[in-house]
């Protein structure tokens, strides 16, 4: 597939949930393209996993370990990526985790961890790289929702509150940076 139209060569990607998955693969299309790829994961063992695959299809990606249902840990990733590597050019919200169950079974801990995880954790990726994309005059943010956030979906009511408040936070978030 010819990707010159996407020269993304300079740029840095990070990608929250990139060790693996459908961010693995999303990452792996941007170093294709040119970008110097680091990738978000939640713990040392899918660190170590996520930095052999990459070396296994030849990039060079940069892993660092964060939760991002904390917002000071994103923070903390954040600036070690621009201290390490340089300023988020794009960031990919892509972490995210499901924990499904009828709503009647379903415990406070199951709801409150996937908001925290998929919804909170877009909030603090956005919120920590807007300042520096705004300040170098560009950047893009892609959120990763569902389908689940528009239509619902039965055992899911935690996954599908928090893809529907990523799709109403990414339309606020175009309101106020395009404005």
């Amino acid at each position: 597939m010819d990707l010159s139209a996407f020269d993304l060569k300079g740029k840095v990607a990070l990608i929250t949930g990139g060790a693996h998955g459908i961010g693995f693969s999303i990452a792996e299309g941007m170093a294709q393209c040119g970008a110097t790829v680091c990738f978000n994961c939640s713990s040392e063992a899918s660190l170590e996993k996520g930095l052999a695959a990459y070396k296994a299809v030849g990039i060079d990606a940069h892993g660092y370990v964060a939760d991002v249902s904390d917002e000071d840990a994103v923070n903390a990733m954040v600036a070690k990526i621009k201290a390490e590597v340089g300023p988020v050019d794009i960031l990919v919200n892509n972490a995210g985790i499901t924990k499904d169950n009828l709503m009647m079974k379903m415990s406070e801990e199951e709801f409150q961890s996937v908001i925290q995880t998929n919804l909170a954790g877009t909030f603090h990726g956005v919120k920590f790289v807007t300042r520096p994309m705004m300040k170098q005059r560009q950047g893009r943010i892609i959120n990763i929702a569902s389908v689940s956030g528009v239509i619902g979906n039965m055992g899911q009511a935690n996954y599908s509150a928090s893809k529907a408040g990523v799709i109403g936070l990414t339309k606020a978030a175009c309101l106020l940076y395009t404005s």
